[in-house]
């Protein structure tokens, strides 16, 4: 059996900032052929100061515990940041504010910096 930290089971049972942003400002979505998961991230972008930054998060994702628990603490983790410190965060950054991901589940924590990459992308389109 995989063990999983504390705060990746939290975030499994309690995901923060679930659900869709009907009228989103980006939209990404990314998928992991290997394991089937799928996930989708919606932002809400804002100036402050002459810089955009992520005003609002939301995710949808059909996945794993470590691919639910991935999208809820990126969610957190770029929440209120510029869209360049956004782009900036790693599948290492995630894993490490998890306390960790076995190594069989790190492809989670890539599939949601996609994701988020992919939304970033589409905005800037």
């Amino acid at each position: 059996m995989l063990q999983y930290s504390k705060k990746v089971i939290e975030h499994f049972r309690n995901p923060h900032n679930q659900g869709a942003i009907k009228d989103a400002d980006a939209v990404g979505q990314e998928g992991n052929a290997a394991c089937g998961d799928v996930m989708k991230m919606y932002l809400k972008i804002d100036q402050k100061k002459g810089e955009e930054y992520i005003k609002d998060v939301k995710f949808e994702t059909l996945g794993c515990a470590a691919s639910i628990a991935v999208s809820s603490a990126l969610t957190e983790m770029i929440k209120g940041k510029t869209l360049e410190e956004a782009m900036n965060v790693s599948k290492d950054d995630v894993a490490r504010d998890l306390g960790g991901l076995p190594p069989i589940k790190m492809h989670c924590s890539m599939l949601g910096v996609d994701t988020l990459h992919t939304a970033i992308k589409n905005y800037k389109k």
